[in-house]
């Protein structure tokens, strides 16, 4: 089991007060709006934590410069993907990864 599965696992076990502590720390450590794919929009919609919540709803809508794996929620929570804003979150990612193989375009 990856760092990821035992992170998930892990907060399967938690209350729910407990698990929003956990991610708001997370959120704390949040680099999005540094992102050069970041943009107004997002950030007037205080979207982020993109890894977590999945794709841009309304805001980001192509891809810059993707600085996820310099951020510390990725080491965190051992992320393996990345442009969550616009792919989805890393849940979501390794999902298709398994219907569609390693690349979707």
């Amino acid at each position: 089991m990856n760092k990821f599965e035992e992170s998930m696992k892990a907060m399967s076990r938690m209350s729910a007060e407990e698990q929003k502590k956990m991610l708001e720390a997370e959120k704390a450590k949040c680099i999005c709006p540094t992102c050069p794919t970041y943009n107004n929009c997002a950030k007037n919609a205080k979207e982020m934590m993109f890894c977590w919540t999945g794709r841009s709803f309304m805001c980001i809508s192509f891809e810059k410069k993707c600085i996820c794996p310099t951020c510390p929620v990725t080491a965190d929570l051992g992320l393996k993907k990345q442009f969550f804003c616009t792919r989805g979150s890393e849940k979501a990612q390794r999902y298709e990864h398994t219907l569609w193989g390693t690349k979707v375009i």
